[in-house]
């Protein structure tokens, strides 16, 4: 009897607590959490550091944001328990808002939201009526049913404010004295010019701009309301600067097209081509003017391939090696300029200099290489500061430019084509004394001397491009060969201009469509050219079949291109087929060949010339042919200067996976091979299909050549 009294009573105890929480108008919003202990309290004050307009933080006074659309309007409120975790109060936000009218009064607008969760954010979305050019000030409180906090514009608090701002800009007026908007002409490609931009509105503070064809900018406005920028046109022609001015609010007006014209760019301030007669002591000027050759100078010497060069001078390192004008071609070396020519190097060790201007007893800038570490690096260097990058090799010719420009404050290295190293900055210095070919200024007299050969030095007054860099480092490829594979007499496939023919071996046999039929006729059974510029191909039977020259064709440690259409017999082969390979005793320099099973056209290019060597894999995926249909040109490219290998399918290079780096190049001595290829037991992978129309050239053939191949460009 007296326990079931006692749990009577527990029972009570527990219904009465339980009223008591209701009572107090707490509720437990999730399993777990803490009831509040508010004891009838009303709501915490609100922070300001917990309100905002559009995703901006609460400002007043000289600070206020101005918008260009009514904002909505954000707080965080905060309970009896003051957000404590684990705790949950449901509270309601009153917000208000306010500004002077027209006539001088206040005028206010207020909104409650619906009672919520203090843990959810509470917003209001201002009325279209809030008016503009006005500053407007609003605050915040929270409310439960125990009453109300203070506003968060009380004690310690602030208003927040904004100014709401709908008139757009007007178009801004673009001016430029360097490339004015006329029909003008104006020089040009590489050369930096200044625009300007101002606007009638007081609160400018960015416009946005854009060049045809690039992506937009913005540069912020300065105090005036006004702004500038600089611009270095890449390619010559009619071009369009779009500007658009843009208030504190984020409004922008209309756009201001601007038309002006870039011509080319200017020719060099000093050029010496170098090919001049053997025997001569001064070098001719295609600009500035002639340079001085010391007794070490040699005219006559080798230039290289693929150049307009026919010539060039050979240095020999000694204290008579070198040219010079006897005057600065660089007039101001604290301006834009830039420097740079063909260079040979027949020795990489020490500090060695192509080009140098002198600057009293030392020097402005110097190009040419220097060593970092136990490695040679190509270098220029302006004042104190350096650019190393690539790789000089004894024997190998290399294009090196150096460049500094005066509007960023620094300098780069070109070598080949590509930007090498880091854009570095660097301090000018006045060097307004000799330009110097092959040595460099010291304390003690001329040093740093160049062994080697140097054609084709330039020296320009401003920006020299990215695409006239390439263009003055390009190199045509020379086409070494070309088998059409249409005639075999005595077994010899013949090089189109003569050279060596293609020695046909066993399982190897021509074909040709002398007396055609209709393809298309059941009755038909000859075989179809797979390429259009001839009327037959090799066809290998796959055992033994392929065809070979004696002697290497294309120089594997060096830049070159192989091309050769194939179409498969099968269309389920069993082993991998090579197409194409040229190799040395052990291994190939590079193949070509179908792996089934992957399903792929495969590049390999081993490291060197051993068994089990590492090698290096391009992959096109592709389907075996079952001899129908015109088969696939592919085409290798080895870049030696970028020390890239790249692999072409029906002249269609992967964005990605087409292109990877390659620094293991090695001499093959091994002939171009026809299907077949090194293995670890001797000659294998013998391919059974069809192969037509060979290509080889020394240097990198250009994509649209070979997307145009059998019909490459005119000369190729």
């Amino acid at each position: 009897m007296t326990g079931r009294t006692g749990r009577t009573g527990y029972g009570r105890a527990r219904r009465a607590a339980a009223a008591a929480v209701i009572a107090a108008g707490t509720v437990l919003a999730t399993p777990g959490a803490v009831l509040a202990a508010s004891g009838g309290l009303p709501p915490k004050q609100p922070l300001v550091s917990d309100l905002g307009a559009d995703g901006a933080p609460c400002v007043s006074g000289e600070e206020r944001p101005y918008v260009r659309s009514v904002p909505q309007v954000t707080a965080r409120l905060y309970g009896p328990g003051g957000g404590q975790p684990g705790e949950v109060s449901r509270v309601r936000g009153e917000f208000e808002a306010w500004w002077q009218g027209e006539g001088g009064a206040e005028e206010r607008v207020t909104g409650t939201t619906t009672t919520m969760s203090d843990t959810a954010p509470f917003t209001w979305q201002l009325p279209d009526t809030i008016p503009a050019d006005t500053v407007v000030s609003w605050r915040v409180r929270a409310v439960n049913d125990a009453g109300a906090s203070a506003w968060s514009s009380e004690g310690a608090g602030a208003p927040c404010q904004f100014v709401y701002d709908r008139t757009a800009p007007d178009a801004p007026v673009v001016s430029s004295s360097d490339y004015p908007d006329d029909d003008t002409w104006s020089p040009g490609v590489g050369v930096r010019g200044t625009f300007r931009f101002s606007a009638q509105a007081d609160d400018i503070v960015a416009y946005s701009y854009s060049f045809l064809g690039g992506a937009p900018k913005a540069v912020a406005a300065d105090a005036d309301g006004s702004a500038g920028i600089r611009f270095v046109p890449e390619k010559s022609g009619v071009q369009i600067l779009s500007v658009q001015a843009q208030d504190r609010a984020g409004n922008r007006g209309p756009r201001t097209d601007y038309t002006f014209r870039v011509g080319a760019g200017p020719a060099p301030v000093a050029q010496w081509r170098l090919t001049d007669a053997a025997g001569s002591r001064s070098a001719a000027a295609e600009t500035g003017g002639a340079a001085r050759a010391g007794a070490g100078v040699t005219f006559g010497a080798p230039a290289p391939s693929g150049t307009p060069l026919t010539s060039t001078a050979s240095l020999d390192g000694s204290g008579h090696g070198f040219l010079t004008p006897g005057f600065p071609v660089v007039t101001d070396t604290a301006e834009t300029f830039a420097v740079g020519g063909w260079v040979r190097p027949g020795r990489v060790d020490g500090t060695r200099t192509v080009l140098s201007q002198d600057a009293g007893t030392a020097r402005a800038f110097t190009l040419g290489l220097a060593q970092a570490g136990a490695a040679p690096v190509w270098s220029f260097s302006v004042g104190g500061a350096r650019v190393t990058g690539g790789l000089p090799e004894a024997g190998a010719w290399a294009y090196v430019l150096g460049q500094y420009d005066a509007g960023t404050g620094t300098a780069r290295l070109y070598v080949n084509g590509r930007a090498v190293g880091e854009e570095t900055a660097v301090t000018a210095v006045a060097g307004e004394s000799a330009f110097q070919i092959g040595r460099a200024r010291g304390a003690q007299g001329y040093r740093d001397r160049w062994q080697g050969e140097i054609g084709d030095v330039r020296a320009y007054d401003r920006i020299v491009v990215a695409s006239e860099v390439k263009e003055l480092a390009t190199r045509a490829a020379r086409r070494l060969g070309h088998w059409a594979l249409d005639t075999a007499p005595d077994g010899l496939a013949p090089e189109e201009g003569g050279g060596a023919p293609l020695k046909l071996g066993t399982g190897a046999s021509l074909y040709r469509l002398d007396d055609p039929c209709d393809p298309l006729d059941l009755e038909c059974g000859q075989d179809w050219p797979l390429e259009m510029d001839g009327d037959g191909h090799l066809r290998l039977d796959g055992a033994s079949g392929h065809a070979a020259t004696d002697a290497p064709v294309v120089d594997t440690s060096g830049s070159f291109t192989v091309s050769v259409r194939v179409r498969l017999t099968d269309d389920e082969p069993a082993t991998p087929m090579t197409a194409i390979s040229q190799g040395g005793e052990h291994g190939d320099a590079f193949k070509v060949r179908y792996d089934p099973e992957n399903s792929s056209w495969d590049l390999v290019m081993a490291h060197a010339d051993e068994p089990g060597a590492p090698e290096t894999v391009l992959s096109r995926i592709e389907w075996p042919d079952g001899n129908t249909g015109p088969g696939h040109r592919l085409t290798v490219v080895h870049d030696a200067s970028a020390k890239q290998v790249s692999f072409y399918l029906d002249g269609v290079k992967y964005d990605e996976g087409g292109t990877a780096g390659f620094d293991a190049a090695w001499k093959s001595t091994g002939g171009l091979q026809l299907g077949r290829a090194r293995t670890a037991d001797g000659w294998g992978e013998y391919l059974h299909g069809a192969v037509d129309s060979v290509f080889a050239y020394e240097g990198v053939l250009p994509e649209e050549d070979i997307r145009q191949l059998p019909w490459p460009a005119a000369g190729r």
